[in-house]
């Protein structure tokens, strides 16, 4: 059953990244034509999230140094310097617009960048759905949207109104979110656990989630993609928790991790329809 499980994940992820390649290499078809012709015909990737997908957006923020990554090691592989990815090297993203022929997708609070035909990365490492989490050190999701209104005002206003819609409904929209949302509590001796049940705190985050989906799709977005949450509770820094487990999963973050994964498929099929 394990062993399915994860062949079945295998392939979900090898279909999504397939997905997305697909979707996005549509923009390079028209890179011989005019600038005019080219730019209503591109296809922009707009992501969202946390430090999954974090292209450097949390260097252009007032936070710690627990949610930057703007020193070394990361990046020294790739890049060779720090970008601000919590990485030594490339993210899913930049592995998805590389194989697009698709220029790195920069963070929207990068100074000087404000073209935004390509799309932009509004994802901040530390970011939840939920705006408690980690609050006041990161871009949570809901302005995280709010940076993507601006976006679409812009869009409009170069393009028209019309073919703005049509480019944002060309788009594809890339969400990693909720590992913060489910991990903070525990790395912050917070009691918000305490107060709801596994099932109510994680229909908070999904409802959360399904509010900027909702807002996205009313502006036009129709392609959306979705990273699943891996088993937060086995993470180093989460098996560090209860030391009397000897390095055992934090039972209570892996069985938050199933709900959410549970509930998202849920939604999306559910939005599916």
């Amino acid at each position: 059953m394990e062993e399915n499980l994860v062949i079945m994940a295998r392939l979900s992820f090898l279909l999504f990244i397939s997905f997305l390649q697909v979707a996005l290499i549509i923009a390079t078809c028209c890179r011989g034509e005019p600038q005019k012709h080219a730019i209503v015909s591109v296809v922009p990737f707009f992501i969202f999230g946390d430090s999954f997908l974090d292209v450097g957006k949390n260097n252009y923020i007032n936070t710690s140094t627990l949610d930057q990554a703007n020193f070394w090691p990361y990046g020294e592989t790739y890049f060779k310097f720090p970008t601000g990815r919590f990485s030594d090297g490339r993210l899913v993203s930049d592995f998805i617009t590389t194989h697009a022929n698709l220029p790195l997708i920069p963070p929207y609070l990068q100074p000087g960048f404000r073209q935004y035909y390509l799309g932009v990365n509004f994802a901040s490492a530390g970011a939840g759905a939920l705006a408690e989490t980690f609050q006041g050190f990161v871009i949570d999701l809901k302005t995280q949207l709010s940076y993507y209104n601006k976006v679409d005002i812009w869009l409009r206003q170069k393009l028209g109104n019309d073919e703005g819609k049509m480019t944002l409904s060309r788009a594809v929209y890339l969400f990693s979110i909720g590992s913060n949302d489910y991990m903070s509590p525990f790395l912050t001796n917070s009691t918000i656990l305490n107060n709801y049940s596994h099932s109510t705190y994680v229909g908070m985050v999904i409802g959360n989630l399904t509010t900027v989906i909702k807002e996205i799709y009313m502006r036009g977005g129709r392609k959306f993609a979705f990273i699943n949450l891996p088993d937060l509770g086995c993470l180093p820094g989460m098996r560090i928790i209860e030391p009397e487990n000897n390095g055992s999963c934090l039972e209570e973050a892996t069985s938050l991790t199933r709900l959410h994964n549970q509930a998202l498929t849920k939604l999306l099929l559910g939005l599916e329809k």
